[in-house]
């Protein structure tokens, strides 16, 4: 058999303390992180589900972060 494949890891973060954040500030404090992409997203966007580590999505409504996921 052929060795697994070593991904990535996500940096330690907690998720939940970007809700509420202005966006600009989220987006500089998940790069500080260890972040490598950060995506801010619509309400509503249509996204392709594929994952990928080292990457930080947010859900933005009024300059506001509403929703916070990884991948």
């Amino acid at each position: 058999m052929s060795p697994q494949p070593q991904f990535p890891q996500n940096p330690q973060d907690d998720l939940d303390a970007y809700l509420g954040l202005d966006a600009g500030e989220a987006e500089l404090r998940a790069r500080e992180r260890g972040w490598t992409t950060v995506r801010s997203l619509p309400p509503g966007a249509i996204v392709t589900l594929e994952y990928m580590a080292r990457r930080l999505n947010f859900t933005v409504e009024e300059g506001r972060v509403r929703r916070c996921w990884a991948g």
